[in-house]
């Protein structure tokens, strides 16, 4: 089971895994662990990551970038059409109404959905994972801004799903940070004393998202978030590319706006040079050559002209950090530690200004960088059944409050109720009890349209269906849960009616302690199914639900319930005995910007096609590689090692050949097939082969001959030392020497032959003998000899007076242990040590 956390940013994206060693953040092919989030769309295929981030000069129309902030978003949206005139390539609106992007794909113009560029992101990150890991990923948590709405959140998770993966969370980035920094502290309060705060700050490229966290052993809580969307490190390489613009225009009269790819350079050299500056605070040049129009250009910078040009920039770094403290409510001193991470929180003036908010130190122990990516690699590991993690329990918090309204039964018409306060615990579910005779409609939707970085508050429609009145004609008892998952997402999981049966003696069965107060009934039945409702696999807090003031609101409006019990209200003497019988309602779902399911398959089965043709795209640049590789090589080669190999002739055509071939893939060969580039190659080894083979042969050969005149000197002196009748060989038999001397001579003869043929021939030619054939002779002659000569000497048995003697003499220059009852091995009763008499029945045997 694959453990992986994936950091999709706006800017660059990070993978960490799950090991047996930790957490750690893997590199991609460029050995580099930070991976563009940049795609790229050609003739033939995608480029993802870092060879997409080249090609944003060269094919700027078609690569594409910053398109994390598009989803869930609808094409009409004001943010995406303020967008539209500030981006490179072009966007267009897909058939459901939601933003799509513009690309000529395999030189036709596509429009992708944002699913699927994030989806293609995604591949490129869970390839990188796979080749960390050696097998397959699937199971993995995707990190998201905390101030995502529903319909953003959706869209992540499918993309994901067209990806091929399977998201066992979004996580929040800033709940990833905590989850990083706290689950590795040792010395956290204990659960029942008061909570470490720490708040978490982190500003990226593309925004600013804080939260401050109760840490306590075993467990994290997010007790509030605030964000501004809209500030990260791309407002001040704005600010620097506004103030060139201007420069080079009065300095070159140069209008750079107007060229695209001019335009993308300056955004790149901008981004450096604020990354210099925050090193350095001295004069800084920025130079750019063949700028535009042939022009080179250059301008300079210091630290303090560019703080003084980003004052309204930095003067929106302390709104967020006030709306936090506020929501907490929380006073300064009772912050533990203030943790920064995000690219742009290394600029010196935003530190300085957060660290002057809080009125301490700032503290830096958590990489900036891959912070996100090893919480949600943590998060993943709590998560999955094949690591054993610390137990760890994470609250995360409802960013923003989130209501129902229905159409009410009474006169008074439309109801609603919130149903998850702002910074309410998540995941979580509640159960509300309605009274209906008919199917009803709950709309929800975000109740502060003004806090939303999003124009539409609605989050779905949900229709509970097949509601009938009760048999007696009286409202049934509707159950619905709503919950917000582990994903953040709000849903309508489950419907149920409570059916009233009729008692065995006939009568009317009557709820009264329920009719009678509504309301309370509501609270109880809220409580109960509460904590039979989390058995999604979330971790979920008991304790934080009995004590949290939001469990008293969960029921419907008091006005409804109050019109619904009319018709079933009259007094009862004495409770009779009630049956109930509960059924599945089913839920039609209708969240706000939902892909269909048949877009989903499509997508999916389109994302397989594109993976498949960039495998073929690979394969067929690898086979060109090939090529263009073996015709350099050879070409070296030829005037080089391989020049006493080859004759003049046969030199002159295959430099020709080669020679050929080279300006072949320069101009036709360009753009070829891959089994073109396979037959040239086969062409071109036809020639140059048995040229390396000669070569090859000529310094294995004389390795091969010593190895077999070794063989053949060895057995040759054991066949003499077995004729002057030494010992060791004189168990041997006649026949089986004679055999290995006739081996040994005619190996010799053949050896000798082929050496003196191989010596008249030219290096030019074919070889008289091959190190195979020589090889396969030592073989042989090892095979046949080598048998006969270890063959060990027949044992002797000894008379068995002599074994029995033996068994007391020495064994190996060390004394065997006396047998029991020798004279040699007992000591005498009165306990001296035993006599030094032997008893050895062979006296020519010292025993000493």
């Amino acid at each position: 089971m694959s453990v992986v956390g994936f950091d999709v940013g706006f800017l660059n994206c990070y993978v960490a895994v799950a090991r047996a060693g930790g957490i750690e953040t893997v590199a991609n092919e460029y050995s580099d662990r930070c991976t563009p989030a940049c795609v790229s769309f050609g003739p033939r295929n995608r480029s993802i990551g870092a060879a997409a981030k080249s090609q944003v000069v060269t094919n700027c129309k078609n690569t594409v970038q910053g398109f994390k902030r598009f989803h869930g978003r609808a094409f009409s949206d004001p943010y995406i059409q303020s967008l539209k005139s500030s981006l490179v390539y072009d966007l267009a609106q897909m058939p459901s109404g939601t933003t799509g992007i513009k690309v000529m794909y395999m030189e036709e113009e596509k429009v992708f959905s944002i699913e699927q560029v994030t989806a293609m992101l995604l591949t490129k990150m869970k390839e990188t994972a796979e080749h960390a890991l050696k097998k397959p990923v699937a199971d993995c948590v995707v990190s998201v801004p905390c101030y995502y709405t529903d319909a953003e959140r959706r869209s992540v998770v499918d993309a994901a799903q067209i990806a091929g993966l399977n998201c066992l969370r979004l996580m929040n980035e800033t709940t990833a940070v905590a989850l990083a920094y706290g689950i590795y502290k040792q010395d956290l309060p204990a659960p029942e004393e008061k909570p470490r705060i720490v708040v978490f700050v982190d500003i990226g490229h593309s925004g600013y998202q804080t939260s401050v966290c109760a840490f306590n052993k075993g467990k994290l809580k997010i007790l509030a978030t605030a964000c501004d969307p809209e500030l990260g490190g791309k407002d001040f390489d704005e600010m620097l590319v506004r103030h060139f613009c201007e420069e080079f225009g009065k300095k070159y009269k140069l209008d750079v706006k107007t060229k695209p790819r001019a335009l993308v350079r300056l955004y790149q050299e901008c981004e450096k040079l604020k990354k210099l500056m925050s090193a350095n605070s001295s004069d800084l040049p920025l130079n750019i050559e063949c700028f535009m129009n042939d022009i080179d250009v250059s301008g300079k910078l210091n630290r303090g002209q560019f703080e003084e040009m980003c004052a309204d920039v930095l003067a929106r770094v302390e709104a967020p950090l006030h709306n936090l403290m506020e929501q907490a409510k929380l006073k300064k001193e009772d912050i533990y530690a203030v943790e920064i991470v995000g690219g742009a929180s290394r600029i010196p003036s935003v530190k300085e200004r957060i660290s002057k908010f809080f009125g301490k130190e700032l503290s830096t122990t958590l990489n900036a960088d891959e912070a996100v990516a090893r919480g949600c690699a943590l998060q993943c590991a709590i998560l999955s059944p094949a690591f054993k993690v610390r137990e760890f329990s994470i609250t995360d918090a409802v960013a923003y409050p989130i209501s129902l309204k229905w159409n009410s039964a009474a006169e008074e018409g439309l109801s609603d109720c919130e149903v998850f306060p702002k910074n309410h615990a998540a995941p979580f579910s509640k159960v509300l009890t309605f009274y209906r005779r008919e199917p009803f409609s709950l709309e929800a939707y975000y109740n502060t349209p003004k806090e939303l970085p999003y124009p539409d508050p609605t989050i779905g429609q949900f229709v509970i269906q097949k509601v009938v009145p009760q048999a007696s004609g009286e409202s049934s008892k509707v159950k619905v849960k709503v919950r917000v998952n582990i994903h953040g997402i709000f849903s309508v999981s489950s419907a149920s009616l409570v059916e009233v049966q009729k008692t065995e003696e006939g009568e009317e069965p009557m709820d009264t302690e329920q009719q009678s107060t509504p309301e309370k009934e509501e609270e109880k039945e809220t409580d109960q199914d509460e904590t039979k409702a989390q058995g999604d696999g979330q971790k979920e807090m008991e304790e934080e639900k009995k004590t949290l003031p939001e469990n008293e609101e969960m029921e419907t409006s008091p006005e409804e319930s109050k019109t619904e019990k009319k018709s079933d209200q009259p007094p009862q003497a004495k409770k009779p005995k009630v049956k109930t019988k509960v059924l599945e309602l089913p839920i039609e779902n209708s969240p706000q910007w939902e892909l269909a399911i048949d877009m989903l398959n499509l997508f999916v089965e389109n994302e397989g096609k594109m993976i498949m043709q960039d495998k073929l795209e690979k394969e067929r640049n690898d086979a060109k590689n090939y090529v263009e590789e073996y015709v350099y090589d050879m070409r070296d080669k030829l005037h080089g090692r391989l020049e006493k190999f080859v004759s003049e002739a046969d030199r002159d055509i295959l430099s020709l050949q080669l020679e050929d071939t080279e300006n072949w893939l320069y101009e036709d060969g360009e753009d070829q097939p891959k089994q073109q580039y396979i037959d040239k190659l086969a062409e071109l080894k036809k020639l140059g082969q048995p040229i390396q083979e000669r070569y090859m042969e000529s310094e294995e050969r004389p390795r091969a001959f010593d190895d077999m005149g070794k063989q053949i000197q060895m057995y040759m002196k054991i066949v003499e030392a077995y004729k002057t009748k030494e010992e060791q060989y004189d168990h041997l038999d006649q026949e089986d020497i004679n055999k290995v001397d006739k081996m040994v001579n005619d190996g010799m003869i053949w050896m000798n032959s082929k050496m003196n043929q191989q010596s008249k021939l030219s290096l030019t030619v074919e070889p008289a003998v091959r190190v195979r054939e020589i090889q396969d002779k030592t073989k042989e002659l090892y095979s046949t000899c080598n048998p006969i000569v270890t063959k060990p000497k027949p044992k002797v048995e000894l008379p068995k007076d002599d074994k029995a003697g033996e068994q007391n003499g020495p064994v190996n220059g060390q004394e065997k242990a006396p047998a029991e009852g020798t004279e040699k091995g007992t000591a005498d009763s009165t306990g001296n040590p035993p006599s030094t008499e032997s008893t050895n029945p062979r006296p020519d045997m010292d025993l000493d």
